[in-house]
């Protein structure tokens, strides 16, 4: 979910923790050891305290256990993300040796939630992995995690239904969920996350408070993005609207008769508010738009921190030199983890090889020739521990107009993507939706 601010601290020269995009979709604004956190820390290492409480808050819709996420906190070594990975695969093969026990399976109900957890753990086994391409890993534990989540998917009241959605250049992926397949019409979210994250993590954050409060939900995964990255062999595209589209079309080609069309919602998270935002610009059938966070200039977010040198390498275009510098951070120990899982995972997710060439991929994408061609209702979501987008979601709020409401969360609900506070930001969306479509 996120590149964080010790990318920055080293890289870009910025201060604070995990910034909105660079991780899973980010951790704190300030120092781990500062005493400004609202929260026991989880881990010395600022990126890795981030990921645990990802995971630790999503206990609660059944991404895992609470004991299981405490032990891995207490177990692996700060900043070492083979100690992460092993950790976290351990605990993936025990849970999914639950879920394949006979014993368990004579409540349903056990296995499902088995599956779901041990997929869970095989994505955080794999979250700090990507700096190394040729890695097996990368694809294996993906492999694993898809297939722990296929079987709690078919196992769930209604089962959910993997949809392959075919375009010129790639495949999107996407998973519908209903509360209740009685061919009434239901107000419907579309999810798409942004940097880091698996449509499969929607599921826990965003999918289980809303099938029980009986929304359908559409999640999906284009270019960059996880599973498409890996399928496809394709890196983010700025133009989202030729990923929403054809999702859209899928939903109401295929779906149309569960849904209701005057609640059709589109939801973006982390850098997704960027992707979100793009998108519906061209899409007149979403009837609301939440931005968690609101994201106006992605290359902003980055470039904005850069040190003085490297803003001078990349305003003078000196692509090697700022290549030279930066590359190295890749396998230096003595680098915190974030710099370390933020680049490699950046270059991977945007198809990179070169940081100069990445960031100058990122002028595509901003919002501020497409804004006014926005014409529903927003939420925008802004975050006090917010890192590489801090203040953008302003930005976004004052060029939206009377068209945005802006929420601003702090204290425990204001890490980023409101991580760790599920159970706020479901009650305030919620709210927000019921009051604006009624």
């Amino acid at each position: 979910m996120k590149l964080t601010s010790l990318f920055s601290a080293v890289l870009l020269g910025a201060t604070g923790a995990s910034s909105s995009i660079l991780s899973r979709d980010s951790g704190p604004s300030t120092s781990s050891k500062e005493p400004g956190d609202p929260i026991i820390l989880l881990s010395e290492d600022e990126s890795f305290h981030f990921e645990l409480l990802f995971t630790l808050g999503n206990a609660i819709f059944g991404a895992g256990d609470v004991n299981d996420v405490l032990a891995a906190a207490k177990d692996i070594k700060a900043g070492n993300s083979t100690s992460w990975l092993e950790t976290f695969h351990a605990l993936a093969e025990y849970t999914q040796k639950q879920a394949e026990d006979a014993d368990n399976a004579y409540d349903p109900l056990n296995v499902r939630e088995a599956w779901f957890a041990a997929s869970s753990y095989y994505r955080q086994a794999d979250f700090y992995n990507h700096a190394n391409w040729t890695d097996p890993r990368i694809n294996s534990f993906w492999l694993e995690q898809r297939a722990a989540f296929d079987k709690a998917l078919a196992a769930l009241p209604v089962p959910g239904e993997r949809i392959q959605i075919t375009t010129d250049n790639f495949t999107i992926e996407a998973i519908w969920y209903t509360a209740a397949a009685d061919g009434v019409k239901r107000p419907t979210l579309v999810i798409g996350n942004g940097y880091d994250a698996g449509q499969e993590d929607s599921y826990h954050s965003f999918v289980v408070p809303a099938l029980a409060r009986g929304w359908n939900v559409m999640t999906y995964e284009g270019p960059g993005q996880p599973t498409v990255r890996r399928n496809d062999d394709i890196g983010f595209i700025p133009d989202w609207e030729k990923v929403l589209t054809p999702v859209i079309d899928e939903l109401m080609n295929r779906k149309g008769c569960f849904v209701d069309e005057d609640r059709l919602v589109l939801v973006g998270i982390s850098m997704g508010g960027y992707l979100a935002a793009r998108a519906a610009a061209f899409e007149p059938r979403i009837k609301a738009l939440i931005l968690n966070g609101g994201v106006w200039d992605v290359y902003e977010g980055y470039a904005g921190q850069l040190t003085p040198d490297l803003k001078e390498l990349l305003a003078a275009g000196k692509q090697e030199e700022f290549d030279e510098a930066a590359l190295p951070l890749l396998d230096s120990p003595q680098v915190p983890t974030a710099v370390r899982w933020g680049l490699g995972h950046g270059l991977w997710c945007f198809k990179q090889h070169s940081p100069y060439l990445w960031l100058e991929s990122l002028k595509q994408y901003t919002l501020k020739d497409v804004v006014e061609k926005i014409n529903v209702t927003v939420l925008v979501v802004d975050s006090e521990f917010e890192g590489f987008f801090a203040g953008q979601p302003e930005v976004v709020k004052d060029a939206l107009g009377d068209k945005a409401t802006y929420k601003f969360f702090n204290g425990t609900a204001g890490y980023h993507v409101q991580v760790g506070a599920g159970q706020e930001w479901n009650r305030y969306q919620f709210a927000w939706l019921n009051k604006t479509l009624g």
